[in-house]
């Protein structure tokens, strides 16, 4: 059995080996998406790589039972954009994340008109802004820029998002000990090439 041992945030094996940048396959451990991402954000921040939060959701509560401190009754007072913002390289970045059951597309439902509003006034104000979907079924994460996305939804009358999209305009993440969904690689390079 191997055993991982972590000295100043670097992870070696039992051989001694440094693991940093070894692809570690989680399965179904019950790591989700947004938790995959928080813990990267953390690293980002901790590291000064970029500043990213996960927006809370806008709501208006209005019955709440102190007792048990449970919330009763409420409603959205707003609707939500996406996920996560914040800054990277002194430029705005913000992107939203999914998941998908489904072993052949991502369902467009999942992706609402205020979202997609939001997305082109992002893509306007010439900010980077993208999607996280992960096919759960399939153990795979995709990042998909938003103006890839766009182009897609205004050209193509389906209701779903076939993989083979993400396959061809996506960019495959995968999970890695630190950090441990480098989806800002990706955006590096991305940049780069722009």
């Amino acid at each position: 059995m191997q055993k991982i041992a972590i000295f100043n945030n670097l992870c070696y094996n039992n051989n001694g080996d440094n693991m940093q940048n070894k692809v570690i396959k989680y399965g179904n451990r019950g790591m989700t998406l947004e938790n995959d991402i928080n813990i990267t954000n953390d690293y980002y921040k901790n590291n000064n790589i970029a500043l990213i939060y996960k927006k809370p959701t806008p709501i208006k509560v209005i019955k709440v039972n102190y007792a048990k401190t449970r919330i009763l009754d409420g409603f959205y007072e707003t609707q939500s954009t996406l996920d996560y913002n914040g800054i990277y390289k002194e430029k705005y970045i913000e992107f939203d994340a999914k998941e998908t059951r489904s072993k052949t597309s991502y369902p467009l439902s999942n992706i609402h008109k205020h979202q997609l509003e939001h997305i082109k006034n992002i893509l306007y104000f010439k900010g980077i802004v993208f999607l996280i979907i992960r096919f759960v079924m399939l153990d795979k994460t995709y990042l998909v820029m938003g103006k890839d996305l766009i182009n897609y939804i205004d050209n193509i009358k389906r209701k779903s998002i076939p993989l083979s999209f993400f396959e061809e305009y996506g960019h495959l993440l995968t999970l890695k000990y630190t950090p441990r969904l480098d989806y800002l690689s990706i955006i590096d390079k991305i940049l780069t090439n722009n």
